[in-house]
């Protein structure tokens, strides 16, 4: 994951015509498609007449075992940002291209709401329920939400550019494991206050295939990606900080 420093491969007006960006776009559409149909799965209760409904610790665990298994599958290929706040975060600090970056986002959102279009498909209307849809508890405000959505994002993020530092020799461990279980740590919290999903693409895909069209946090999802990636990179190149030349 080497930083772009000519102003013309920022641009990315190379990739266009490149077979391996279109193997990358293709992966970011698996990759959420894959996401949206497995973890969301895991929030609805009825799939069978005895089952019970799923707890936050499953919840937890079958989203960030989701996206450590797809990350592991497909990081070759195009990185497995397979959100856009990712996306945004890798734009901001320049490793990768803008033309990319839209693409990669573009392809997140189709694969999404594809992902929840064969969920629905194939679940009985028994089960159904919201498809797992983002919505504000009636215990906190949007805003009180909002923030919520920020700080989770911003650990995702802040997780992925530090398990994924070419310039780092002190890791030993899986990188896509690490950022996995940084959603399952935030996730609980998250669920408690609206059912948090840090990831826009999430919030579009169960606003999208579900007649809650515009729910708060279906909207609002869309505010903090760059927010959080700026706020994360201006954090790792404070003076002293060892992601300063980042």
């Amino acid at each position: 994951m080497g930083k772009i420093k000519d102003m013309k491969a920022y641009v990315g007006s190379d990739e266009i015509m490149k077979l391996t960006t279109l193997k990358a776009v293709l992966a970011e559409f698996l990759g959420t498609l894959l996401l949206v149909f497995v973890a969301c799965g895991s929030c609805m209760s009825g799939w069978s007449d005895d089952s019970l409904p799923p707890t936050v610790v499953q919840i937890a665990f079958a989203f960030g075992i989701t996206v450590a298994t797809i990350a592991q599958s497909v990081g070759h290929v195009s990185g497995c940002h397979i959100n856009p706040a990712v996306t945004c975060g890798m734009l901001v600090a320049r490793y990768i291209s803008v033309f990319k970056a839209l693409c990669y986002i573009v392809a997140q959102c189709l694969g999404g709401l594809a992902g929840a279009a064969i969920l629905k498909g194939m679940t009985s209307t028994n089960s159904t329920g919201n498809l797992g849809m983002t919505v504000v508890s009636s215990n906190v405000s949007v805003g009180q939400a909002l923030g919520v959505e920020l700080i989770i994002t911003f650990i995702l993020v802040l997780v992925v550019f530090g398990a994924t530092d070419e310039r780092r020799n002190d890791l030993k461990g899986s990188a896509p494991l690490a950022i996995g279980l940084s959603i399952t740590a935030c996730h609980p919290h998250g669920r408690s206050s609206h059912g948090g999903v840090d990831e826009p693409s999430e919030n579009l895909r169960s606003s999208g295939s579900h007649r809650y069209l515009g729910e708060p946090l279906g909207v609002l999802g869309w505010a903090h990606p760059r927010r959080d990636a700026g706020s994360r990179h201006l954090l790792l190149r404070l003076p002293g900080a060892e992601g300063e030349k980042l």
